[in-house]
């Protein structure tokens, strides 16, 4: 029997959603027990140190959270630091990903396209990209903080909401990207039990209104989600493939999520990347793993094998009983 902590909550926006995710996973790892011996609890937390830590009784910890903290790597760090096998990228990959900036220079080095973008200035006026743009914090998920600016007076309105959130949040940073109409798609990434990486079945996003926005994510029930979306098997494969690149590139361990924009030219863009994607009921990773014939309570027993596989100390163990 294994015995797993399951983390929700955290100091960030996202908290909400994370509690909701892991009490998903909670559920599912419940529903496993039977089949792959996990004795799971669900720990609502806020800013765990690395004395709290240490006191938990759990052969692996799978922090479902989101945000700096949760997902940034400031965890994953404190979890390294007291040796405990953990589900998800290591705090320097974390730290890597949740910096949608990085991400995306790290993307134009590898020759991964992806839409123009700028950090945001209160100075600004104008935007600097032309209009329309997409205005987002650096460093948020499930899109916290996320303004569209078709026209001068969206620009305006946005600018000035940004520049108050600012003023509350001084470490909070913004930046504006160019906005490509297209097809909203997705590549959730999950290692096999071999310890590769490789890409699940693509998810199209189609809200009912507007933009694939909080409100459409979790709010709504009008977004229409299709797995293996009818596309050109080039425009599958070359996501799928640079999906894969940007998830090598930055050090993803066991799980992710890497979304696209397909324009009508047949040109796919990465956005960002996600090294702990939600695993709520209309969560994109989960539908993904579906598809490829893992439900929820198997996918969640996957993660936790990985994280017992992935452990140094573990594999220590392994190799001398070999």
């Amino acid at each position: 029997m294994t015995r797993v902590l399951i983390l929700g909550g955290g100091p960030d926006a996202e908290r909400t959603i994370s509690i909701t995710s892991a009490a998903a996973v909670h559920r599912a790892c419940l529903e496993a027990d039977p089949v792959h011996g996990i004795d799971a609890t669900l720990m609502i937390v806020d800013e765990p140190t690395v004395e709290d830590i240490k006191d938990w009784r759990a052969e692996v910890i799978f922090p479902v959270l989101h945000g700096q903290f949760g997902e940034g790597g400031v965890l994953q760090a404190r979890l390294e630091h007291c040796g405990r096998p953990f589900v998800g990228s290591r705090s320097q990959a974390s730290q890597r990903a949740m910096d949608k900036m990085g991400t995306k220079l790290l993307a134009t080095e590898h020759s991964i396209p992806t839409p123009l973008a700028a950090i945001f200035e209160p100075v600004q006026s104008e935007s600097p990209l032309g209009l329309p743009v997409v205005i987002k914090p650096i460093a948020e998920g499930s899109s916290v903080g996320l303004h569209i600016c078709m026209d001068q007076s969206q620009w305006e309105q946005a600018h000035a909401k940004v520049c108050a959130d600012i003023e509350k949040h001084p470490r909070r940073g913004y930046m504006i990207e160019q906005m490509i109409l297209g097809r909203e798609l997705t590549v959730s990434v999950l290692s096999n039990a071999q310890g590769a990486l490789e890409a699940l079945p693509i998810i199209e996003i189609a809200p009912a209104q507007g933009v694939y926005d909080y409100q459409a994510k979790y709010d709504r029930t009008d977004t229409v989600y299709t797995s293996n979306p009818e596309i050109a098997d080039d425009e599958d494969a070359g996501m799928k493939a640079h999906a894969l690149k940007i998830c090598a590139a930055i050090g993803v361990r066991h799980l992710a999520r890497v979304d696209f924009i397909l324009d009508d030219a047949g040109r796919w863009f990465m956005l960002e990347l996600n090294t702990m994607p939600g695993f709520t009921p209309s969560s994109l990773l989960p539908m993904a793993a579906s598809a490829h014939g893992l439900d929820m309570p198997a996918l969640c027993a996957h993660l936790v094998r990985r994280a017992i596989d992935t452990h140094p100390k573990t594999r220590t163990r392994a190799g001398a009983n070999t």
